[in-house]
């Protein structure tokens, strides 16, 4: 168990005010304790205002105003939009709790990268499944096992419709939204990824196929336009020892965000940011680019 917060609670801004800021960012920052919501700003005031009035927070008027309200900024916006802004809340020393990727290309996100350990700002990503606990339990056995090969899948129908199927996620398909939780994984789980191929679409089906560190093999299968009753996730180990499997299907995802919001608190109080940093979303965004320039997938 985590001891109880005592300290005062880490000030943060959000910045967006789509589905995924009101549905996450804001319920988790404003819950507390270890943080406080304390400012909300996006280029739709109006969206803003909602969210901000709801948690007990300030709508701000422009970014800068955001950043003078708060020690830490939470990004909730497109990944384009995000290299950009959070350049500046670095350069301003704010912390930073970024969304995957990091940009929508390399270039992007190692000039962000870049700003981050320039200015010394705790920064911290934003990768769901890391901060449940049957995933680090999960990892916690791989990391005993010889693994040879490995399957793995995240799959949904979130682009077919709905407030998800967004502009950035309806162009760029599956690699960039989904790929970072796959190849985190299997990084994580099997051995580090030291190559990685992509075939077929991002915005249908595509399939990415990893030659691990460790001679290992393992696939990916990635999609957000399936017609599926719930999202999949799940990934296969095989080896020497019996299978690991790492299924989702029955995990209660809210279990995720109180360790992810204590996590980030305790990093900016003692300056310090954790292995699930901006170098961990370079890393990914690495290996996503292999896999963009691989073959003739879509992008």
């Amino acid at each position: 168990m985590t001891a109880p917060w005592t300290d005062e609670p880490i000030r943060v801004g959000l910045v967006g005010a789509g589905p995924w800021a009101r549905g996450m960012h804001a319920r988790m920052l404003a819950a507390g304790p270890e943080t406080a919501l304390v400012s909300v700003w996006a280029r739709r005031p109006e969206a803003a205002q909602q969210i901000a009035a709801e948690h007990g927070a300030a709508p701000a008027a422009s970014f800068d105003e955001l950043l003078g309200s708060c020690e830490a900024v939470a990004f909730a916006v497109p990944p384009s939009v995000q290299a950009e802004l959070a350049v500046r809340a670095a350069r301003a020393g704010r912390a930073l709790l970024l969304e995957k990727p990091l940009g929508l290309d390399l270039a992007s996100a190692r000039t962000l990268a870049d700003a981050v350990a320039e200015s010394g700002v705790v920064s911290q990503l934003v990768l769901s499944k890391r901060y449940h606990p049957r995933t680090r339990e999960f990892l916690a056995r791989a990391a005993q096992l010889k693994v040879h090969g490995a399957r793995s899948c995240f799959l949904h129908g979130a682009f077919l419709g709905g407030e998800m199927a967004t502009g950035w996620r309806l162009e760029h398909g599956a690699l960039l939204d989904l790929g970072p939780h796959l190849l985190d994984l299997l990084d994580m789980a099997v051995s580090p990824v030291a190559s990685v191929r992509a075939t077929g679409d991002a915005r249908r089906w595509i399939e990415l196929s990893c030659e691990h560190e460790n001679g290992a093999v393992s696939q990916a299968s990635l999609s957000g336009a399936v017609r599926l009753p719930r999202a999949l996730t799940r990934v296969e180990l095989y080896g020497q020892d019996e299978e690991l499997v790492y299924d989702t299907a029955d995990f209660d995802h809210e279990e995720a965000w109180p360790v992810l919001r204590g996590e980030f608190a305790a990093a900016v109080r003692a300056n310090r940011s954790s292995d699930i940093d901006v170098r961990r979303g370079l890393r990914l965004q690495e290996l996503l680019a292999q896999a963009a320039g691989s073959g003739s997938q879509g992008s």
